[in-house]
Parts: C-alpha cells; sequence; structure tokens
C-alpha cells in the first residue's frame, strides 16, 4: 500500500520533469534549418527559443491581451502581464496546446470568453493564480491534468463544473474567498483521480463535504475548522498527507480515534488548541503539533499499540513507525519522556 502510495506522489511531483526529458527528445531530431520558420513565426512581443520550438515565452512584457499563437506551440507562458481578457482568436490556430501559465494578471470571470477554455482540447496544465476571478471559470477542457487557481477572490463553484475532469490529479484553491456554503455534496463529483486538494487560506469552519475517494493530500491549513466529524477519514480511504494548520480544533472536535487511520503518514495539526495528543496510528510518520496547549506527554498513552507486547515482539511485531515528532510552543518542559523513545523505536527527531 505504502509503496503504490509514493509511486503515485512520485508521478504527481515529478511530471514536469518527464515532460521535459520527453519534449527535448523531440528537440534533438528537429533541422536546425527549420529555426528560421519557427523565428518568423514568432509573436513580436514574446521570444521563441530555436532549441525550445514548441515553447512560447511571452511573460513580464507589459501585455494587455494574448497575441496570436502559433500552431506548433505546446508550451504557453504569460505570467506576469496586464491581460485582462481570454478571447478565441488568439488560439485559432493553436491546436495542440498542453501547459498555459496564465499567472499573475487581471483576468475576471466576465473577461472569459464562453467556452474558449474547454476548446483547447489538449490542454493539461492551466494556471490562472494570482488573478481576480471570482469563481471557478467554466466549462474546462476536459483533459485537465492540473488547474491551479490560488490567490484569486473565488467565492462561488459553479455547479457540475468538475463532473468531466476525470483526469484531473491536482486542484489548488488555496488563498480565496470560500465559505462552507460554496463545497456541496456534490461540488468535487467526477474528480475520480484527484490526488492533490488545496483549499487552504480560506474561510471554512467545517470539513468539506464529499472528497473525492482517492484523495492523496489533502490541505486545509489556515481556515477555522473546529470539528472533525466521526469517520470523516473512512470516505478518503488513500488519504497519505493531511494538513490542518492554524485551525481551531480543540479535544473535543476531534472525535475518538479521529486521526488513528492506517493510512496517514505524515499529520500536521499545528497553532490549533489542544491540551493532549489525539490517539494516532502505528503507521504514521511524521507529526506537528507544534504551537498548541499541550502541557505533558504521556508516552504510555500516547503509543498506538502495547508498549510491553512491542518490547516483547521487538521489530518483528507492529511497531510505530513515528519518525519524527513536533511538539514545540506548547507547554511542555525538557526533558523527553523516556517511555516516548521505548514506543517510537524509529524516532529520528523529537522538537520540543
Amino acid at each position: 500500500m505504502i509503496l503504490k502510495v509514493y509511486t503515485s506522489l512520485l508521478l504527481l511531483f515529478l511530471v514536469n520533469s518527464v515532460w521535459t526529458r520527453t519534449v527535448r527528445q523531440v528537440y534533438d531530431d528537429l533541422d536546425p534549418g527549420h529555426w528560421s520558420h519557427y523565428t518568423s513565426e514568432c509573436p513580436q512581443e514574446c521570444f521563441c527559443p530555436p532549441s525550445f520550438p514548441n515553447a512560447l515565452y511571452c511573460d513580464n512584457k507589459g501585455l494587455k491581451e494574448i497575441p496570436p499563437i502559433p500552431a506548433r506551440i505546446w508550451y504557453l507562458y504569460l505570467q506576469n502581464n496586464q491581460i485582462e481578457t481570454i478571447s478565441e482568436k488568439p488560439f485559432a490556430n493553436a491546436t495542440h496546446l498542453r501547459w498555459i501559465n496564465l499567472n499573475k494578471n487581471k483576468i475576471t470571470n466576465s473577461g472569459i470568453e464562453n467556452g474558449v477554455l474547454s476548446k483547447l482540447k489538449r490542454l493539461l496544465y492551466l494556471f490562472l493564480e494570482d488573478n481576480e476571478l471570482e469563481e471557478v471559470p467554466a466549462p474546462l477542457p476536459v483533459g485537465l491534468e492540473q488547474l491551479r487557481l490560488a490567490r484569486n477572490k473565488i467565492s462561488k463553484i459553479p455547479e457540475g463544473v468538475f463532473s468531466h475532469l476525470e483526469n484531473l490529479t491536482m486542484l489548488d484553491l488555496h488563498q480565496n474567498s470560500l465559505l462552507d456554503s460554496a463545497l456541496q455534496s456534490d461540488t468535487f463529483q467526477g474528480l475520480n483521480n484527484l490526488m492533490q486538494l488545496n483549499i487552504a487560506k480560506n474561510s471554512l469552519k467545517k470539513m468539506p463535504l464529499s472528497i473525492p475517494a482517492n484523495t492523496l493530500q489533502l490541505f486545509l491549513d489556515n481556515n477555522s475548522i473546529e470539528v472533525i466529524p466521526e469517520n470523516y477519514f473512512s470516505a478518503i480511504p488513500k488519504v497519505t498527507f493531511l494538513r490542518l494548520n492554524y485551525n481551531k480544533l480543540s479535544d473535543d472536535g476531534i472525535p475518538p480515534n479521529g486521526f488513528n487511520v492506517s493510512s496517514i503518514l505524515d499529520l500536521q495539526l499545528s497553532h490549533n488548541q489542544l491540551t493532549k495528543i489525539p490517539p494516532i496510528n502505528a503507521h504514521l510518520e511524521h507529526l506537528h503539533l507544534d504551537h498548541n496547549k499541550i502541557k505533558s506527554v504521556n508516552g504510555t498513552q500516547m503509543c498506538p499499540v502495547s508498549i510491553a507486547l512491542e518490547e516483547e515482539y521487538g521489530y518483528y511485531g507492529n511497531i510505530p513507525r513515528l519518525r519524527y515528532l513536533r511538539l514545540d510552543g506548547n507547554e511542555i518542559q525538557p526533558p523527553i519522556p523516556l517511555d516516548i523513545m521505548i514506543c517510537f523505536r524509529l524516532l529520528q527527531a523529537v522538537v520540543i
């Protein structure tokens, strides 16, 4: 199970380098005599590197609109401009686009021509961070694999906007204006292959409903969440990385064994209002509990297995896998209790 999880994560985070290697193999076979042709097609506002003929660099040019995109372009860089609109005309010949970076512009929902994005049939990566969107743009290309919408003004997610995005693996909505009412039970319906969901830095008071079952990474930092519902994580049985830092979780808001989930390897609960360590699973490897209100640590109570059985069976038993424990910013006085070290024999670092 763990091997499969790390394999999936490796694919998620290293996909860019895989694309680069694949594309560069194509470039190596190009005839240098064709470079002049590529240069003549290049919009005068942009840069078309001869060694990277499928890329168009129009970033940091002070552009107010998107220039005509040549048909050969796969990778389009338009970040850090003053672009307000996305219209169909510049993309008339751009039928091979895989990647569009429109971060740090001034794009609004009214500035996006209806249907223009969904017509980019081969688009895999769409970056619209740091714009002025008030809702998730729709409709979107059905083949999308990554959608990054961080740092906008999004408070609304249109019904069914994700319903056909079966290939989407990453959805980033952090630092927007989402309330609990924006996340309905069917909001994420259709995201059958989603691996990372980032809803940090919004205005949520509750855990979001109906997270896709295949989600591996769930980031909910910097909200106002107070309660973890009973059996919440049974609906997302593959969740591996869970971040709930900077919320309002208290002991009463966590059900018994709420975080005793075998799939979770990295649990972050920093900057909450906990006075004791919640029960954890023996599979957990990283635990962040700094800057809470914890006064003491009892290793015997914290240990997810019986210390007596652990001593009897040693490494042949199901010993806890915790390797990193952070407890600084609480009211705990050193030294570290001996029973912590007896229980967690694989510990490599304790911050107290």
